[in-house]
């Protein structure tokens, strides 16, 4: 009977800390370099031509159920994507920004962000399974792109990240059931 009463406690701790997606295992909270906690708002796997390209993952500090009020949230966000696909090229990453930005930013914002979006470009590499992207917004630096581990540098502005955001969460998002399961606000859905 102990053993029993064990197994459920060590259980019940780790469906409180992780949960799996597409083999996976996604924090439901984390801790950022400065202390804050950000909660899961939501994961969901982005999927193109019937193959799993990676993970999503979007954190912040209050659940949302809304664009609007993910963007309009002035603390740290952070965007994971967790690649299942053998190998995505830069090329084709960049594509994907590049259509996303564009598809979700009015050409004011594009004119604003171009130089930015072009930084930004220039810090990705060809990613293969198992490699991680992370996009941390910081209030007080701007978006922080780590790439396998790697920090990579940052982009400046707060209305960089809420394009970057609008890419999975705008009104042309990468995918539209992403978009939903990113905004489930920590429910199930």
């Amino acid at each position: 009977m102990r053993l029993f009463i064990l197994c459920c406690l060590v259980l019940c701790g780790i469906s409180a800390n992780a949960m799996e997606i597409g083999g996976v295992k996604v924090q439901e909270t984390l801790q950022t370099e400065d202390g804050t906690t950000l909660q899961l708002n939501g994961a969901g796997i982005r999927s193109k031509f019937f193959f799993d390209i990676y993970i999503a993952e979007l954190y912040l500090e209050h659940p949302a159920v809304h664009t609007r009020e993910v963007i309009e949230a002035a603390g740290p966000k952070r965007v994971v994507m967790h690649f299942l696909y053998k190998k995505v090229e830069k090329e084709k990453l960049i594509e994907a920004w590049n259509e996303g930005f564009a598809g979700n930013c009015t050409a004011e914002e594009m004119a604003r962000l171009q130089e930015r979006i072009d930084r930004f470009n220039s810090m990705f590499v060809d990613v293969k399974k198992g490699d991680i992207i992370q996009l941390d917004f910081i209030p007080a630096e701007g978006t922080v792109v780590t790439i396998a581990g790697q920090r990579k540098g940052t982009i400046a502005g707060k209305d960089f990240n809420d394009g970057l955001l609008k890419i999975w969460l705008g009104d042309k998002p990468v995918n539209t059931g992403l978009k939903e399961k990113l905004l489930r606000g920590n429910k199930e859905s």
